[in-house]
């Protein structure tokens, strides 16, 4: 047995590492009368750097969950706090603000504007997010040489970049702004089984070295052999299946 003596130096227990995400009491329902509850979620914590993976049905309210996390929707019932603002307290205004500052997204069909080239589709993020001009090409140029893109492509119209290229840009445009929470809505569903595979680890290893939190959400099973923490949303959402599409 060991004795500690009144000399001997006690271990300090590691700090608790805050969360990114906190859900708590959420009910949420879209306008209209006697509107059944899409979600309903008493509690939800991810916390800072974890890398979840997010699947359900469709119409289990994945794309609402994902659109409260960012703050496109509120909600008056209980609260949803990112990286402790419970984004219902603010302004439209100042929710976008937030949104620009904190939370990278990319979409399932990138959502790039075709006809701008790629450094002005990231410029626009980098506005959003009220960023400095200044600082924009270099940074982009940092996440280029991360993703593995030439930066040649800067110059170029996004319509004309194959959907791989597309799809990295996406990312860059994502982290422009070095968002603390980047939300990955079915990102791989276009790419093959090769390329979804170089794509994750990709991805996974960008997020580790900038320290994101990672919500990942697919219908692909076979991508949850890339995460550690994966959550099923008819587990945690009591309003089970509904009638809006996810």
């Amino acid at each position: 047995m060991t004795v500690i003596s009144p000399e001997t130096p006690l271990k300090a227990a590691a700090a608790p590492v805050p969360d990114a995400i906190k859900i708590n009491r959420l009910v949420f329902s879209y306008p209209g009368k006697n509107s059944p509850a899409v979600l309903d979620i008493p509690s939800w914590h991810v916390q800072q750097g974890e890398r979840v993976f997010l699947q359900g049905p469709s119409g289990s309210g994945k794309s609402t969950l994902l659109n409260l996390l960012a703050g496109i929707l509120t909600t008056a019932h209980g609260s949803v706090e990112i990286l402790g603002q419970d984004l219902a307290t603010l302004p439209a205004h100042q929710r976008d603000i937030f949104r620009a500052r904190h939370i990278g997204i990319v979409f399932q069909q990138f959502n790039l504007i075709p006809y701008l080239n790629v450094l002005d589709n990231i410029r626009l993020a980098a506005y959003f997010g009220k960023k400095a001009k200044s600082g924009i090409e270099p940074q982009a140029l940092q996440l280029f040489t991360a993703l593995g893109l030439d930066r040649s492509l800067l110059r170029q119209q996004t319509g004309a970049l194959s959907v791989g290229q597309q799809q990295r840009v996406a990312i860059a445009r994502a982290l422009i702004n070095a968002p603390e929470i980047l939300i990955a809505d079915e990102p791989t569903s276009a790419l093959d089984s090769d390329a979804r595979a170089a794509f994750m680890q990709l991805l996974l290893e960008l997020c580790k070295d900038q320290g994101n939190t990672l919500i990942f959400v697919s219908h692909d099973t076979s991508l949850t052999q890339y995460f550690q923490r994966i959550v099923n949303l008819t587990a945690i959402n009591r309003a089970g299946a509904v009638v809006h599409a996810s």
